[in-house]
């Protein structure tokens, strides 16, 4: 990696950890720079202002989503080949990652700048509002797939249903953080695989 590349990923990395400690309002640019070791004329020579920064911030944050789920829910399709299981062993696969943060999941980037939207440009708020439709026809995807092979027990809607998981997921993470219990999260995860096994379940006739 080149230095200019090092000096960029180390003020993400510095800023990402502020923003889910304190909020994107409570990152000064002046803290940044005294953290990374950096002169201000180098922080704007990589980032044009803090609303920049913040662009940055949520690309990189959902690529690294986008990059874990296909990386998990790859490995769980190559596993099963049922749509129903495939789904259901990566989710197990994700609850299991989440457990194995030490000290739980640090945050969501996208659920932050939502919290502070106020304080962003249109564009900041796009890409949030189009990060949360990618997630949903990914998992959309999914849900079409297990329908067409499982009839669900009960009338719904995929887009509904694929929402549950990133609703699950960040509430799951600002429950932990509320109840300072990193557990919570990947636990969560583990229900909601019940409660989509049991929706799929067969039902039993008399």
């Amino acid at each position: 990696m080149r230095k200019g590349e090092e000096t960029r990923t180390r003020i993400l990395d510095v800023a990402e950890a502020a923003v889910l400690q304190k909020g994107f309002n409570g990152t000064s640019i002046e803290e940044l720079i005294t953290e990374t070791g950096i002169t201000k004329s180098g922080f704007f020579y990589h980032f044009r202002d803090k609303n920049e920064l913040a662009k940055a911030l949520l690309h990189r944050y959902i690529d690294n989503d986008e990059r874990i789920y296909d990386e998990i829910f790859g490995r769980a399709r190559d596993l099963m080949d049922d749509p129903l299981q495939s789904f259901l062993l990566g989710m197990k696969l994700l609850s299991e990652l989440l457990a194995d943060l030490p000290k739980g999941h640090p945050g969501c980037l996208v659920a932050v700048m939502c919290y502070y939207e106020r304080l962003f440009d249109r564009d900041i708020q796009e890409i949030n509002r189009q990060a949360a439709l990618l997630w949903r026809r990914r998992f959309r995807r999914m849900f079409e797939d297990i329908v067409a092979v499982y009839p669900p027990r009960e009338p719904l809607d995929p887009d509904q249903l694929a929402d549950m998981v990133s609703t699950v997921i960040e509430g799951g993470i600002v429950l932990s953080k509320a109840l300072k219990e990193p557990q919570s999260l990947p636990g969560q995860i583990l229900v909601f695989r019940s409660f989509v096994k049991l929706l799929f379940q067969p039902v039993q006739h008399a």
